[in-house]
């Protein structure tokens, strides 16, 4: 059975004729069921919504006509929000976000509603995407990522046709629908470079994501939040920030890494801070998933310390970052620099 305060929103809207509550109201039913796994009564209710009188209708297409492949893919996330290694302010507000979701019922008794619009912003490489996948993960919903090749047209009017389909769709659905590299359609309306044609389309998806329930979470990330439009930023009630790990951060990782991996690195933990600095999350995954390589083919005669070494050697040549300038170790010296010799 639907939740009560969703009939009481339906007699209301029904009462009063307001036509906008009573499609909102439908809408967060035929997600309620389908999350139940009502299929039959869900798309019963929605068949209902669309054959409403022409009048009355929102144009709510059906969504067997949508064609998901080219708009979007849906997966079930697996990441954790335990899994990252995330700052204490990111993990209390993800956590407190979480809660609202959980606890909606009494938010909505007060006539509350969970926040459900998040901008995540930061350098690439620092875990935008698998803090989107592990909020839908502790959420227990499905993401569903946008794809921009099949969203973005030369005809820039069927562009927003598209945009219409993919709101259309996810209205109905509890999920976490994600943007990535948001900057690419959510740019600045003042650059005197863009047209007309494409402020309009920046125009209707910010209304797209007003308009969407609070069932739907919508996460948006971007390495470049300068191009993005003032009137963005105020669309979001929950701003994120995710930077380079700091040596905290990159010493949690070492921790996890030596654990799983269940054989020392063989160098003290600040001389691999000090090599290690600078580098974001996917650096240090891939400089773990290196080590794991070489100690593999190196069997059965392996030499640990020379695979950190050729490793880190690689990563810091890969890899360009101020901060990475060959700080001193215990020893005065530098992994890159010394021989082999002089680390004990």
């Amino acid at each position: 059975m639907a939740r009560a305060d969703l009939i009481l929103k339906l007699v209301e809207s029904g009462s009063l004729g307001n036509m906008k509550l009573f499609n909102k109201t439908v809408e967060a039913m035929i997600a309620e069921e389908r999350s139940k796994n009502h299929n039959v009564l869900a798309d019963r209710l929605a068949e209902t919504l669309r054959n409403k009188p022409n009048n009355l209708r929102n144009d709510i297409k059906s969504t067997v006509n949508i064609n998901q492949s080219k708009l979007f893919y849906e997966t079930n996330p697996e990441i954790k929000l335990n899994d990252l290694i995330l700052t204490p302010n990111l993990s209390e507000s993800c956590n407190e976000l979480v809660e609202e979701h959980f606890r909606s019922d009494l938010l909505r008794s007060y006539n509350l509603e969970p926040r459900h619009r998040i901008l995540l912003a930061g350098p690439p490489g620092n875990g935008k995407t698998s803090l989107a996948e592990a909020i839908a993960s502790e959420l227990m919903l499905p993401l569903i990522s946008v794809r921009y090749e099949g969203i973005i047209d030369s005809y820039l009017g069927e562009t927003s046709n598209k945009l219409n389909d993919l709101f259309e769709y996810v209205r109905t659905r509890r999920c976490v629908l994600f943007f990535d590299e948001f900057d690419t359609i959510g740019k600045e309306r003042g650059d005197s470079q863009e047209t007309g044609e494409i402020k309009r389309v920046v125009s209707s998806l910010l209304l797209q994501i007003d308009r969407l329930p609070s069932h739907v979470i919508v996460i948006t990330a971007t390495n470049h939040p300068e191009l993005l439009d003032r009137a963005v930023w105020r669309r979001f009630q929950l701003k994120l920030e995710l930077n380079c790990p700091t040596r905290k951060q990159i010493n949690d990782w070492l921790d996890r890494f030596e654990l799983e991996f269940g054989t020392p690195l063989e160098y003290t933990r600040k001389t691999l801070l000090n090599n290690l600095s600078g580098m974001s999350f996917s650096n240090l995954n891939d400089f773990g998933l290196d080590i794991r390589r070489k100690y593999v083919l190196s069997l059965p005669s392996n030499n640990m310390k020379k695979i950190v070494k050729d490793t880190l050697s690689k990563v810091r040549k890969q890899y360009t970052h101020s901060d990475l300038r060959g700080e001193s170790n215990d020893d005065g010296k530098t992994i890159i620099d010394a021989p082999d010799s002089d680390y004990s």
